[in-house]
């Protein structure tokens, strides 16, 4: 039998490559994983507890996620998506709707589906800096019958914004608040961005595996000792998540959140600049958003795409391209990483920039930032109209113009003649939309 995967890992190996992408161990160089070895990965025997039924050694593990007082922290072996779905789906049979930013994560869609429960997108606002959806806009929405607010926070990105408004705007009619805080597990350390859990935010789910040293799908959801809906999320965990969860999972959040509570960032403030400092003298642009961790690195006259080429011949590997721009994701750098630092300052001198012929769209596509209603629509037969006629009906597939690649019209929305005319816009200008094709969208089949 073939093994195409396991050749292929090995064939990425000896390029020796540099990771400035998700996970934050960064191919195993940053924090200590090595006690995550095959030997470990057991079941629940004898001694081991059961994390859906924490009363033992993984009772006290979590106990040991003490990063706020008020909040008590769950393991996640599903990723931060299984976090999402426990807690949206607790308020499933609550009447009302969910209010949510415009660029919230999909397992929030999947939620609601499996929820059948109606939203309200909430108005959010784009960045100029990096032409991603940015802050959502509470103030625009009639909160008096939204019974959950979902925001993102921060971006992809890296860009934050008054999260702590944000939560007292939904606090002050009573609702709770699920912050989606995947990209900021390393918050509240030292020169980095404050986390949503000081903002009193009910539900603070992060991805340890993107930032901090964890393995990829390893999470930590956080509920604030006032939340409502504990123990319908507790049983969401039970229901979204494996019931077969895995120790090295587990293992690898306890160490990382010991590599948390231990880190000095000193470091890692000393090296970034260094880093910059290197990319500059090679003439290329480094914007920097609140988040001291992720870098947004520019060529003139390269798009994003052609400069993630040009980076990977020297086996750096970023963490993704849009039409301008490279993201990097740095490493949480510290005494005795094994990161290979002066590798990458070399590989970066290496790098040949050429200038390219690039889009004459330098900016990002203008992104629909109204608030809107949502409904669910699951798998509902669906069928193809032209964008014109589409007013009033429901979209059955996001519409996603490329750059930047994020959805901006979401399945679900009922069309309206603002909507029509950023399609007809699009058009005009000759923006290539998923989910647009002749002219025409997917809507749903009334």
């Amino acid at each position: 039998m073939q093994q195409p995967l396991r050749a292929k890992m090995l064939k990425w190996q000896e390029r020796q490559p540099i990771s400035m992408h998700v996970p934050g161990h960064k191919n195993g160089t940053i924090g200590d994983l090595l006690m995550t070895q095959v030997l470990n990965d057991i079941t629940e025997i004898t001694g081991f507890d059961n994390l859906h039924h924490a009363e033992d050694v993984l009772y006290e593990s979590m106990a040991q996620l003490n990063k706020h007082p008020d909040y008590r922290g769950y393991y996640l072996v599903n990723g931060t998506t299984s976090g999402i779905l426990a807690v949206i789906h607790a308020v499933a049979s609550i009447q009302g709707d969910v209010s949510i930013a415009r660029n919230v994560h999909k397992s929030v869609f999947h939620a609601l589906e499996l929820g059948q429960q109606s939203a309200q997108i909430l108005a959010t606002s784009v960045s100029e800096k990096t032409g991603q959806y940015s802050k959502p806009d509470v103030g625009t929405t009639d909160l008096a019958h939204t019974k959950l607010g979902v925001v993102t926070y921060p971006n992809y990105y890296g860009e934050t914004f008054d999260v702590a408004h944000v939560v007292e705007q939904f606090h002050q009619f009573n609702v709770p608040v699920l912050v989606d805080e995947a990209h900021g597990a390393h918050f509240d350390l030292p020169g980095f961005p404050e986390s949503s859990m000081q903002a009193g935010a009910d539900y603070v789910v992060q991805s340890y595996h993107k930032t901090l040293p964890s393995l990829t799908m390893s999470s930590v959801l956080w509920i604030h000792k006032d939340a409502p809906y504990r123990e319908w999320i507790e049983h969401g965990l039970q229901v979204f998540q494996s019931s077969s969860p895995s120790y090295l999972l587990m293992e690898s959040l306890e160490a990382a959140q010991a590599f948390y509570e231990s880190y000095d960032s000193t470091l890692f403030f000393e090296k970034r600049k260094q880093l910059i400092a290197a990319l500059k003298n090679k003439g290329l642009t480094v914007i920097t958003p609140q988040d001291p961790l992720k870098l947004l690195i520019r060529y003139e006259g390269l798009t994003g795409s052609s400069l993630q080429a040009q980076m990977e011949t020297q086996a750096i590997d970023v963490e993704l391209s849009d039409e301008n721009a490279v993201l990097w994701v740095l490493p949480l750098w510290h005494d005795q990483d094994r990161f290979p630092f002066e590798q990458l300052l070399e590989r970066i001198e290496r790098i040949i920039l050429t200038p390219g012929v690039k889009s004459s769209y330098d900016k990002p596509p203008y992104l629909f930032t109204k608030p809107s209603a949502y409904q669910t629509i699951g798998m509902h037969p669906s069928r193809s109209i032209p964008y014109q006629k589409a007013e009033g009906y429901t979209l059955a597939q996001h519409l996603t113009p490329y750059p930047p690649g994020i959805p901006s019209l979401l399945k679900g929305e009922i069309v309206t003649t603002d909507m029509i005319k950023l399609i007809e816009y699009w058009q005009s200008r000759g923006f290539r939309v998923e989910g647009l094709t002749d002219g025409k969208i997917t809507v749903k089949d009334e």
